[in-house]
């Protein structure tokens, strides 16, 4: 692809699936977190996790994130092992939208949330909300402005994967047909669309139940856990939805990095005359971030 701009430019190929070496590791690590608190909300366990030294016991025991890991890991394997057609596509087709009636349901349910503390007083989500969309720019510093634009830098590369060589992967299996000027402008829309709704999903459930505010780990593992736990006994269904959610999220970003890895292989082996083996490749790929 790059080559195609200019003969020249090669060598930016090899750098953009070092990126995905980088960050694979740390995605499926993650995931495998994502898939042990889906696992305890649905075994109806959801109330053990309420504990705060609960998520610090989990990351710092000896086996068990490993062994998270390589589930969320195989999982991504075995989607990209089966190809674009049976694998990717397939399971993009049924949990895109999953993904979208999830996050519209659960983003509607914390609007509506509102609940009474022990001392009379009432907190909604509809607060929250507020606390999302309207910015309060008072005594911000420079540096603090340059903070929140560092984190949001870092949100726009991970969300729509810059220099992961995702969008030319992707892109490449599209038919000549397709615009991709249309689809160009359609992705970040539609990913924008999506990370207002999470956060909405997030903040009014917060907001309610005066948790407070965090951010990564904190606040996915630890806060949202204080939400669930003020719900009673619903609160156990709706932890499960909420990390099948970011289940469904995490998985589908974890295949599209590792196929990028996959298919720079086997395009490189066409190229040389050869036939590749996306079997063997993605599976020596498994390894590789694995040991990283």
């Amino acid at each position: 692809a790059y080559k195609t701009i200019h003969p020249k430019l090669g060598w930016l190929g090899p750098i953009a699936c070092l990126i995905p070496v980088l960050i694979l590791p740390y995605y499926c690590v993650i995931g495998g977190w994502v898939l042990k608190y889906l696992f305890v909300y649905l075994t109806g366990s959801g109330m053990a996790a309420v504990s705060d030294t609960y998520f610090t016991g989990f990351i710092t025991s000896q086996f068990s994130p490993i062994l998270w890991f390589l589930v969320f890991l195989g999982s991504t394997l075995f989607v990209v092992y089966r190809g674009v057609d049976k694998g990717i596509e397939k399971l993009s087709t049924i949990l895109m939208p999953i993904l979208l009636v999830l996050i519209l349901g659960i983003a509607v349910f914390s609007l509506f949330l509102s609940h009474t503390d022990d001392s009379g007083v009432t907190r909604t989500g509809l607060q929250g909300l507020q606390v999302y969309v309207i910015p309060n720019f008072e005594g911000m510093t420079l540096k603090q402005f340059l903070v929140v634009l560092t984190d949001a830098m870092g949100q726009l590369f991970y969300s729509i994967s810059v220099a992961m060589g995702i969008m030319i992967t992707y892109g490449s299996y599209l038919s000549k047909q397709e615009n991709l000027q249309k689809n160009a402008l359609i992705i970040p829309f539609a990913d924008t669309i999506i990370a207002l709704l999470a956060g909405m999903a997030v903040m009014p459930a917060c907001a309610a139940f005066n948790v407070e505010y965090t951010k990564g780990p904190g606040l996915l593992f630890v806060s949202m856990q204080t939400v669930f736990e003020n719900m009673g006994s619903f609160g156990n269904f709706v932890g499960f939805m909420f990390y099948f959610l970011v289940f469904i999220a995490a998985i589908t970003s974890s295949i599209s990095i590792l196929e990028v890895l996959t298919t720079f292989q086997i395009d490189n082996a066409i190229s040389k005359g050869k036939t590749p083996d996306r079997k063997k490749i993605s599976c020596i790929f498994a390894v590789v971030i694995f040991v990283v």
